[in-house]
């Protein structure tokens, strides 16, 4: 969340930025609370001010009917204590309850506009779309050629939306997994395998909203505990609460996890097949930075996004996120579209974010340089790797060939062990 004391020094340009977004955070409301909040506070220390001078003086009292008369106001004063007390707590809660509504700021740079319509293409990869000389077929159908995928029997053991991966799809996710591994070792990240659940406070920390209307996640029935909807969630949690040796920074992991969502509202084409499902794997890059590091980690994770599937030989395209389009936490965030022949268009793959100091912040996460006194929030960046269901789609649909078998990409070739799949005769 963003500074108490920065918010209501800076009221129009908070309120300018939800407008950008497209947020209703009650920033009227929050400035209000607060300054009630802090009328409220100075009466607490003037009446405990005003007890302690009655308690003194209760000693000092002799006549036993003086005594017992300052003694019923030094409990009156108390009781008024408690009392202003309890409300001062009170509007305490709703204020940091209104704060952490309130969005991260924006990067001058992002585009402004109400949603994804408004993103700005940055560049295109290296491989330009394939030029078939055939109708290309989408990855549902190609897979069901190929025996690759059981949408009926994920329904019919989990619901719409969960799916079995068969025979080459599962090979081709474990190799898209250590594809993308092995590529980020390289790069200095630590490999963590997540849990997935996650206690409901770490998920609000990072940004989640377990509960209500508009979530995402899948809550489990009288516990704190939700299914996580990215290792973002436990690798930003995995430090929660730590002061951090400045000279230990940055640290990026590699969190290999399962992902649930509701997908609450999805409809249409982009709910077709592998593209919007309840469940899938991902290989996601966390890195915790000083603050003045984290432009240059985002264009850094933003390249290795690149670089990985320009190593796949996908064409993608790299956009600039539009305000109304950013999560709560994110200052600048990155899209990476692949080009879906099925679709005939290009479909988000990855996404990499710089959450400045907003989730940090809220887990209570800091750093300490050697020799200064005092501790300042790290900044925090996330960024998918491969989510390996949109990275099956993108290979698959791309590598189609006219008699209906599927090239593997020659990177993945190492752990498919295979140069294509080839239609069953």
């Amino acid at each position: 969340m963003l500074d108490r004391k920065f918010i209501l020094e800076n009221i129009e340009l908070i309120k300018k930025n939800c407008e950008n977004r497209g947020v209703k955070a009650e920033v009227d409301r929050f400035v209000a609370v607060d300054e009630q909040r802090k009328k409220l506070q100075a009466q607490v220390e003037e009446l405990n001010r005003q007890a302690n001078v009655v308690s003194k003086s209760i000693g000092q009292a002799k006549d036993p009917a003086e005594r017992d008369a300052r003694k019923e106001e030094g409990r009156k004063l108390r009781e008024q204590t408690q009392a202003a007390q309890a409300e001062v707590d009170a509007l305490g809660v709703e204020a940091e309850q209104l704060q952490r509504r309130i969005p991260n700021l924006s990067h001058p740079a992002a585009p402004v506009g109400v949603d994804d319509q408004s993103n700005l293409e940055l560049f295109r990869g290296k491989t330009p779309p394939p030029a078939f000389d055939f109708q290309p077929l989408d990855h549902v159908e190609l897979m069901k050629k190929h025996d690759m995928v059981d949408f009926e029997a994920g329904a019919q053991v989990a619901g719409h939306g969960f799916y079995f991966l068969k025979n080459d799809a599962v090979l081709l996710e474990l190799a898209l997994q250590q594809y993308a591994v092995h590529a980020l070792l390289k790069e200095g990240f630590t490999p963590i395998t997540t849990p997935d659940l996650a206690r409901n406070d770490i998920l609000e920390g990072i940004g989640f909203i377990p509960r209500g209307p508009e979530t995402q996640i899948y809550s489990i029935e009288n516990s704190d505990l939700s299914l996580v909807a990215t290792a973002e969630i436990t690798l930003g949690g995995m430090l929660a609460g730590q002061i951090l040796d400045a000279g230990t920074l940055p640290r990026k992991y590699c969190g290999i996890s399962h992902c649930f969502r509701t997908e609450a509202g999805a409809h249409g084409r982009e709910s077709r097949g592998l593209y919007r499902v309840h469940q899938f794997t991902k290989i996601e890059m966390f890195a915790f930075t000083l603050p003045e590091d984290s432009e240059a980690m985002l264009d850094h994770l933003r390249d290795l996004e690149c670089r990985l599937f320009d190593g796949l030989g996908v064409p993608y395209r790299v956009v600039d996120t539009a305000t109304g389009d950013l999560g709560g936490p994110a200052y600048r965030k990155f899209d990476l579209e692949a080009w879906m022949p099925g679709r005939g268009e290009f479909g988000e793959v990855t996404s990499t974010s710089n959450c400045t100091d907003y989730q940090a912040r809220r887990l209570d996460i800091r750093y300490r340089v050697k020799g200064e006194k005092g501790t300042h929030f790290v900044h925090t960046l996330n960024g998918t790797a491969i989510a390996i269901s949109r990275g099956l789609i993108a290979v698959v649909e791309n590598y189609q060939q006219k008699d209906g078998g599927i090239i593997v990409p020659e990177a993945l070739r190492p752990w498919m062990g295979k140069e294509k799949i080839a239609v069953s005769v």
